[in-house]
């Protein structure tokens, strides 16, 4: 297949390595002195104590790559309305668009009975400049659960994990999402498809909204959250706001607090990636978390306080030190 990979980071970086190595037409959209170095040196990939490198075409500028067979969108929320104005060169008339991101996407409520394909989350595609740039008909939602990082530009660090669940908006797969798994798959992920993928965003934005935020204002990983008896009972608070939320427009995540605590609880002491940008002086992702959580919430006639505590405290946080806007 021929694959562009816009957004070729931590996630993307990996998808972008794996795919080149197994034979696939990749290319990466990057910037800055990542962008450099996959040029110069090839982009490198590091999984336990195995490490391979491959050379792949790079570029700011999509448009020099031409039409693909599918664009793997791994950029954070903030970044989507630039992806919005440069995707265009990159589609054909058969080309699927995958959303490899955190938090909810802009294209939720499309093909849920709830609000009957009216609704839009004006939080998170303001105008519909999103949905007119990357339609829903050509969208396989995927969701991630793996951990990895660029520790230097042009290495990818993978840490653990290897799932990725794909699926089409309203749970009606066609050929395009049998196709990319059989591609990831054969990459080395556990790529399974998905009958109804908004719940699987689901069940990951319950970590995501809970976790990420409270890491970024604490500096705590993962396990000290939980270590700490109120910290933990706040967690819990606010997952089941979220859990609520998601129940109130048709989108049950099936999952227990306690049990989605589980989930993190196997992955030790990680640093969540809103802790690792944080850190690192980068925008914040708190739009695809937080805001269009609590847009969903307002449309559901669901309350939230802790969620919307969380929501104006992180946001004043980042605020504060020029990564959020």
């Amino acid at each position: 297949m021929k694959i562009c990979i816009y957004g070729a980071g931590a996630v993307g970086g990996l998808m972008a390595g794996r795919l080149a190595q197994g034979g696939h037409d990749v290319s990466v959209v990057a910037r800055g002195a990542h962008l450099t170095a996959i040029r110069e040196k090839g982009l490198r990939v590091l999984s336990g104590k195995k490490e391979f490198q491959v050379k792949i075409r790079a570029d700011h500028d999509p448009s020099r790559f031409g039409p693909q067979d599918a664009v793997i969108v791994a950029v954070k929320a903030q970044n989507l309305p630039e992806v919005a104005a440069a995707i265009g060169p990159l589609t054909g008339p058969d080309t699927s668009i995958v959303t490899a991101m955190n938090g909810v996407p802009w294209w939720f409520f499309d093909r849920l009975p709830f609000g009957g394909g009216k609704l839009r989350l004006e939080s998170l595609d303001p105008g519909g400049k999103l949905s007119r740039a990357m339609p829903t008909e050509r969208i396989v939602g995927c969701v991630v659960h793996l951990a990895a990082s660029t520790p230097e530009p042009g290495l990818i660090s993978h840490n653990m994990g290897e799932r990725l669940i794909l699926g089409e908006p309203g749970g009606k797969n066609t050929a395009r999402t049998g196709d990319l798994a059989k591609a990831l798959a054969a990459a080395g992920f556990e790529a399974q498809q998905s009958g109804f993928i908004e719940k699987d965003f689901w069940v990951k934005l319950i970590g995501n909204v809970s976790f990420n935020p409270v890491a970024a204002l604490t500096l705590a990983t993962a396990d000290r959250l939980i270590a700490d008896e109120y910290v933990k009972a706040y967690l819990v608070a606010v997952m089941r706001e979220v859990l609520a939320i998601g129940r109130a427009v048709g989108v049950d995540a099936g999952i227990d607090p306690e049990a989605r605590m589980d989930m993190a609880r196997k992955l030790g002491a990680f640093k969540p990636s809103t802790l690792q940008d944080m850190e690192a002086g980068k925008p914040l992702e708190l739009d695809g978390l937080l805001i269009g959580t609590l847009e969903i919430a307002r449309k559901g006639g669901v309350a939230a306080p802790f969620t919307q505590s969380l929501a104006g405290l992180a946001r004043l946080r980042a605020e504060s030190t020029g990564q959020y806007k």
